[in-house]
């Protein structure tokens, strides 16, 4: 999706409209620095207000989301290539989202060896030894936690047995055993516990 044309479609249609910034945020119950935002492509309006922002408009939202008018005769190649731009859209979100989960797991493992050196050899042995080392783990993990979090909130885990793509929720995957990114699930389609590994498209 390209944000600018969008953007550039939303202002076109608001003078269209006759309405002002102001007034087409007071419509939507938001402030008109949000709605200068799409207008100029820094950010795309929130799904819960877009049915009403198409309706305000006289818009459809694939109209919305393409940045033009839609024809009806190129209405079924624009929903293709829309479907098409959104899944692209989502995989290269996927793969942020895994590599910032990434970079937390090596600065957290960073942080936690450099913690354990420094208790080791450069703090004497006794109570502020222990309170360091201990100050370090926790240190380690809270990003852990948020780790896991980035790691469930894309993609699926595949079911060894039957293939089945299992998207479970946060608890489930923090109290199941785990060999890196290969979880040991229970499958709500053939209901056996395997070995599912991580897939980024669900």
């Amino acid at each position: 999706m390209n944000q600018i044309k969008i953007g550039r479609f939303i202002a076109e249609c608001r003078k269209k409209a006759n309405l002002t910034q102001m007034q087409l945020a007071e419509k939507l119950g938001i402030t008109d620095k949000a709605v200068s935002k799409w207008e100029r492509g820094v950010a795309m309006p929130d799904t819960s207000i877009m049915l009403e922002l198409c309706d305000i408009l006289c818009i459809s939202v694939n109209e919305l989301l393409s940045g033009e008018k839609i024809n009806m005769e190129n209405n079924n190649q624009k929903n293709e290539q829309l479907l098409l731009d959104m899944a692209k859209e989502l995989e290269k979100k996927n793969k942020t989202i895994w590599s910032s989960m990434w970079a937390i797991m090596i600065v957290s493992m960073a942080v936690l060896i450099a913690g354990i050196f420094i208790a080791a050899f450069l703090i004497p042995e006794g109570v502020w030894q222990l309170v360091t080392i201990l100050g370090v783990c926790v240190v380690f993990l809270i990003p852990c936690f948020y780790a896991l979090k980035l790691e469930v909130s894309v993609g699926a885990y595949k079911c060894k047995e039957c293939g089945c793509e299992i998207v479970p929720t946060y608890k489930e995957v923090m109290m199941a055993m785990h060999r890196g990114f290969t979880r040991h699930l229970k499958c709500p389609k053939c209901n056996k516990r395997t070995w599912c590994k991580k897939v980024l498209k669900k």
